[in-house]
């Protein structure tokens, strides 16, 4: 056998053995778990708050009616379920059912807040566009107790301590493909109304923010902890550098599926659940984020 047949049935077996991998993160998912000490959570009651941060669905299915997804998210006993976009397709004669029926099953476990992805926020500005109605979806999940923040803030208290939950939407404007916007500290301040470093309580300050391309911006703001998405883990993940592509074409972006810790700021960006217009994870299995906030150590 000569070298070059060598070479011709090694590159087969390697493609082989990558769309094999391909199809199984395509249909599969993983729980990835983090835990968080703040010196906020100093004095907290119980050993650990859990809450569960979901994103980028896109009506992606896992098992009949999302079953398999729906108790891998019980088994985890949440405190609190954080949706952080881009649960359905915004995408004409493409339907919202998938994401409504999962996410209302979400709401018999814990409390349950919602922050729009750009799919969510463009049926919402353009509805002429879509035959499925934004409207109608948000009414639905509001009527099982789905608390929506499009540019709002709500307070919830979990095991004596206080968490002030952001859900920001930027422009559509900030989504386009080969470009960024401006976008700063100030920026945000603009669409939530306020700072929260000019605040003088011990709220834990948590902002659903779904692009993490400007991630500056939301640092600059004054988070605590920063939860976005929208990047499906840059596609292929390359180990020990990260995602490769983001949405916008940018390359190799520095948050793309990972928590990052930068000073007293937690940043988690989620790989998501699942694709959009290219059907395509590899080394960058799906996952549900579970995040356990404990005492300082």
């Amino acid at each position: 056998m000569t070298f070059i047949w060598i070479l011709i049935i090694a590159a087969a077996v390697i493609m082989a053995a990558v769309c094999v991998e391909i199809y199984r993160e395509t249909h599969n998912f993983c729980v990835t778990r983090y835990r968080v000490h703040p010196k906020k959570m100093e004095g907290l009651e119980e050993e650990k708050i859990k809450i569960v941060f979901l994103s980028d669905l896109h009506n992606r299915e896992y098992g009949e009616k999302n079953e398999r997804l729906l108790r891998a998210v019980r088994q985890t006993y949440p405190d609190l379920i954080l949706i952080g976009g881009d649960m359905l397709v915004g995408k004409e004669h493409a339907s919202f059912d998938p994401a409504l029926s999962f996410v209302e099953k979400l709401t018999a476990l814990c409390p349950v807040i919602y922050a729009n992805g750009n799919h969510e926020q463009r049926m919402k500005e353009e509805p002429e566009k879509y035959e499925a109605s934004y409207k109608e979806y948000k009414r639905k999940l509001r009527g099982k107790g789905v608390l929506f923040l499009e540019n709002g803030s709500t307070v919830v208290k979990l095991h004596g301590k206080r968490f002030r939950i952001s859900g920001l939407e930027l422009p559509l404007d900030t989504y386009k493909k080969f470009r960024r916007e401006q976008v700063d500290g100030s920026t945000v301040e603009a669409c939530l109304g306020f700072m929260p470093k000019e605040r003088k309580d011990q709220d834990y300050q948590i902002l659903l923010a779904h692009n993490p391309t400007y991630m500056n911006a939301y640092k600059e703001w004054g988070a605590d902890m920063i939860l976005s998405g929208h990047l499906h883990g840059g596609i292929v993940r390359i180990p020990g550098v990260g995602g490769v592509i983001t949405p916008q074409a940018f390359l190799f972006p520095k948050y793309s599926g990972e928590m990052t810790v930068e000073g007293e700021q937690t940043i988690i960006v989620s790989r998501g659940l699942g694709t959009h217009t290219i059907n395509l994870r590899l080394f960058n299995l799906p996952e549900v984020i579970l995040i356990e906030l404990k005492k300082p150590l």
